[in-house]
């Protein structure tokens, strides 16, 4: 079995635009652990707020870099770790930019890459996931840490933290390539948000690990695609990177091909 340890922000853990939690099989975590069966298992660790390296003084205990080195511990072994964090650097207080909350995400997968697992125990390898944009009314929404700065902040992320991905030799995925937040309160996902994102996820799991099962991702009435998400065929490189220089990477499992049946999940612009 694999074992997937999945950090990230409230759009991990599911928030509801409307209020309350999107049941586990309309997350994208629950929607990933369905497609893939048991020979993986997803552990969710999501958490309104959290930042990458932040203190936040209206939200206690949300610094990621604090807490992630307990949860290593917790969940041994793991194979694989998921960084989904970004949204919540760009508050207004924290004051940062592109490259700082690229280097924060950084240091947390250093935090992975060098924690003392044991001998008997894998070192993970990190996919980390770009957030989707901040709504453009955010400022009208009522979460008071953003504003407009912080919806442009957003739009700067991904290609900061693809080079820091690249550079450490991780992999890589933007997911405002195929979902965004919802028009209710312009920060966190719909179903069919998590359904697209869990899409793009699946061949990147499967790839690694060299997967060459054909699985898909199932949907429910509630989980419907977006209008503005179309499926085009092709290859990944848009929304999917992984570092060229595998000299300086640890021995990591034989990768495979994407399934050839798999489509592939862009915004339409």
């Amino acid at each position: 079995m694999k074992h997937i340890l999945c950090f990230g922000d409230s759009n991990l853990f599911g928030t509801n635009p409307s209020g309350g939690r999107w049941p586990l099989e309309q997350r994208w975590t629950g929607l990933l652990s369905h497609a893939l069966g048991p020979e993986y298992r997803i552990i969710e660790e999501g958490l309104g707020g959290r930042t990458t390296v932040f203190d936040d003084p209206l939200e206690e205990n949300r610094k990621g870099s604090q807490q992630l080195p307990f949860l290593l511990y917790s969940h041994l072994p793991l194979d694989l770790v998921i960084l989904s964090l970004g949204t919540n650097d760009c508050k207004k207080p924290f004051n940062a930019n592109a490259k700082i909350i690229a280097k924060a995400l950084e240091k947390l997968s250093l935090i992975v890459k060098s924690h003392p697992y044991g001998e008997h125990y894998p070192i993970p390898q990190v996919l980390v996931i770009s957030p989707i944009h901040i709504g453009e009314n955010i400022e009208d929404s009522p979460f008071a840490s953003f504003d407009n700065n912080s919806l442009l902040l957003s739009k700067t992320l991904a290609p900061a933290i693809k080079a820091m991905a690249e550079k450490n030799n991780l992999l890589f995925l933007d997911a405002c390539l195929v979902a965004k937040s919802s028009l209710i309160d312009h920060l966190h996902m719909d179903t069919g948000g998590h359904a697209t994102l869990a899409k793009a996820i699946l061949p990147v799991i499967l790839d690694w690990f060299g997967d060459e099962r054909s699985v898909a991702i199932e949907q429910g009435e509630k989980s419907k695609i977006p209008e503005d998400v179309q499926i085009t065929q092709g290859d990944a490189k848009g929304f999917m990177s992984e570092a060229s220089d595998k000299k300086k990477a640890a021995p990591e499992p034989k990768r495979g091909r994407l399934p050839l049946s798999f489509g592939f999940f862009r915004k339409r612009f």
